[in-house]
Formats: C-alpha cells, sequence, structure tokens
C-alpha cells in the first residue's frame, strides 16, 4: 500500500495539468476571459494574514451611526438582541481579552454562545460583514463603513476604547486583543496533513466489516381501516398549491369530496400580486411576513390598525420612506428608499387590508 499515495499524487497532478491546458487553450466560440475588473469585483475575501484587505479606516463613534441606520434592526442596538439571530456580543470578560481565551466556553453553567465568544480571527468579522451585511442589501457598505461597524462591534465587546479608529494598518494589533483569539486549533484530524499542524489522524477509528448485516428493514406507513375517516378526508384538508396531496381517507359510500373552489380572476389578483413582488423586490419580507411577525410586525396587522384611516395612503408611504421606531417595539425600521410610486403602491395595499389575492 505504500506506492498508493504516491500514484494518487501523480494522478492528481496529471489532471491538473490537463485542467490547466484545456483552460489556456479555451472553447472556441463559448465565453471570454474573465477582465481584470471583473476578477477584482469577485476578489473580495480577506485572508486571517489580512492580505485582500482594502485600505480604509472607520471609528467606532461612526460605527454607531451605521449600527443604528442599519444594522440595529435585526441585532439589537447593542448587538445583544437574540430574537431574530443569536446574540452577537456578551460571554467575554476583560480577563479573556487579556489571556486569548474565553473561560465561559467550557463553562457548563454558562451554556449561552456569542459570536464574540467564539471569534477567533478579525479578519473573518470584516470579511462577513463586507460580503453579507446588511441582510436586505449586501455588500453595499462601503470599506470605510466596515472598518467602522467592525470596531463598533468590538468595543461593545470591551476589546476596543470608544475613542478608536479601526483602519488596515492596525488591525494586525487589534487581532492581538481578542477575547478567543487562541481558540481555534488544527491539531485534530479534521484538518489536513501534519505540514499543517494537523495530527494526520482521523478523530475516530474503524473498520468496516461488511459481514453478517442484518437485512435492510423495510420502512412504510398506513392509515388503519377503522381510523380513516376520523379527522375527515384529508383530500380535503391540503392547501390547493405544492406537490403535498392528502389521501382519500373516505368510507365506502361516502358522498364525492367537493370540487375546489375557482380560483380568483386575473383582476382580482393583479394589484395583490404587484404589491407582493414589491415587497420583494425591495426586501421588505426580510424583515416583515404578512400574517406573522419576523423581526417586524406582520403587515396584515399593520393593515388593521390604520384602517378606516381617511389618510393611510398617504401616511403610510410617508412611514415606510422615513422609517422610525417605538410603534411597534424597540426594534427600529430604516429609512427605505424605495421610489415615491413604489412606496406609495405598497401603502394602498396595506390601506386595503393587505390581501394576498
Amino acid at each position: 500500500m505504500s506506492s498508493w499515495p504516491k500514484a494518487l499524487v501523480a494522478a492528481v497532478a496529471a489532471f491538473g495539468c490537463a485542467w490547466a491546458a484545456a483552460q489556456g487553450g479555451g472553447f472556441p466560440g463559448i465565453g471570454r476571459a474573465a477582465t481584470p475588473k471583473e476578477l477584482a469585483a469577485w476578489d473580495i475575501d480577506v485572508r486571517p494574514d489580512f492580505k485582500g484587505l482594502p485600505p480604509g479606516s472607520g471609528s467606532v463613534e461612526r460605527g454607531q451611526e451605521v449600527w443604528e441606520a442599519k444594522c440595529a434592526s435585526c441585532h439589537g442596538v447593542f448587538g445583544e438582541s437574540g430574537e431574530v439571530f443569536n446574540p452577537l456580543v456578551g460571554g467575554t470578560t476583560k480577563a479573556d481579552v487579556e489571556r486569548g481565551r474565553v473561560a465561559r466556553l467550557t463553562d457548563p453553567g454558562y451554556p449561552g454562545r456569542t459570536s464574540m465568544m467564539k471569534l477567533s480571527q478579525v479578519s473573518s468579522l470584516w470579511d462577513y460583514i463586507h460580503r453579507a451585511m446588511p441582510w436586505n442589501n449586501p455588500k453595499s457598505l462601503s470599506a470605510d463603513e466596515v472598518y467602522a461597524t467592525t470596531a463598533y462591534l468590538l468595543h461593545l465587546g470591551e476589546v476596543l476604547p470608544a475613542d478608536f479608529v479601526l483602519s488596515d494598518r492596525n488591525i494586525a494589533e487589534v487581532q492581538k486583543r481578542l477575547p478567543n483569539r487562541d481558540g481555534m486549533t488544527t491539531k485534530h484530524g479534521l484538518w489536513p496533513g501534519k505540514e499543517l499542524g494537523g495530527t494526520g489522524k482521523p478523530d475516530v477509528q474503524g473498520s468496516s466489516c461488511m459481514k453478517d448485516c442484518s437485512a435492510e428493514p423495510r420502512l412504510a406507513s398506513f392509515l388503519p381501516d377503522f381510523a380513516r375517516d376520523a379527522h375527515g378526508n384529508l383530500a380535503e384538508q391540503n392547501r390547493a398549491v405544492g406537490a403535498q396531496r392528502g389521501a382519500d381517507t373516505r368510507r365506502a359510500g361516502d358522498p364525492p369530496a367537493p370540487a375546489p373552489a375557482p380560483a380568483a380572476t386575473k383582476a382580482d389578483t393583479t394589484e395583490a400580486a404587484a404589491s407582493l413582488a414589491l415587497l420583494g423586490k425591495h426586501n421588505c419580507t426580510a424583515c416583515h411576513a404578512v400574517d406573522g411577525k419576523l423581526v417586524g410586525p406582520a403587515l396584515r396587522d399593520v393593515a388593521k390598525k390604520h384602517a378606516g384611516r381617511p389618510d393611510a395612503v398617504d401616511y403610510l408611504a410617508g412611514k415606510i420612506r422615513s422609517g422610525g421606531s417605538g410603534t411597534w417595539g424597540a426594534i427600529p425600521m430604516p429609512a427605505q428608499t424605495l421610489p415615491e410610486a413604489d412606496a406609495r403602491a405598497i401603502a394602498r395595499w396595506l390601506a386595503a387590508g393587505a390581501p394576498q389575492r
């Protein structure tokens, strides 16, 4: 078996050379080479050694402004909210900053886990905010805004002082202050190869005998005859959309199931469908559901609150564009930048009761 790894490496190398040659030659009439600008647009990752980090800077104070405008609606004003996502901040101490390992990660009396407790690389935090936030408009933050937001989060975690300005020039020093900077290890079998610090051995040892195996069980479900109609005909209790269809559980001699209600006409559904499409287009559904509370209130509850108000359309369109907080709780709604016509269309739909068809 000693020759097997060498043969595998040789085969992989040969395949790689063939692939590279094919890519270099290209395929006539298919595609084109990516331009440097296109490559740069995709090449945005930031490595733990901070290669790929763009120049820029941002203060904790500026980060608070960005946070309250674009982040607090999901994560809370202080990063503590667990209503939508896990809390980002909490569970770390100044002693952890000095030690480099979060003590509460091994404390059975503190089962909570926040992002700051687990974070071992500040580059991971910067990179994730840059490529994925805010949730309803990823990649919309400038590099300076990402620096500022990162600085604000680290300030909330007692890593940076309130007057700190984070930049590409001092971020490596900030890495040395992360509470869990020494919490990541490669000393396990999941990490590939001893040359990268791994053990080279799998965490679990075992072998497959593949003999004396039991017969593969056959699983099935059925409804006993005595219970077939215990809760009515299942075929009549499923939604008319999707692939799920309930079995016809009527007893012999029962009348046939009623025909489904006729679908709404195109005229009935056009305005509601257009409004629902606008909700998706402008990412309103990231924080609002029609019938249930998500981050913000259910849109149908908003409609009920303002039902019968003579100026409902003007009022709701203004609230959509200006944002606000306090009416439905402490989580603020940022100001929205959608066109006036779209805001009024959504407002008319809300004033009509938020119909779905």
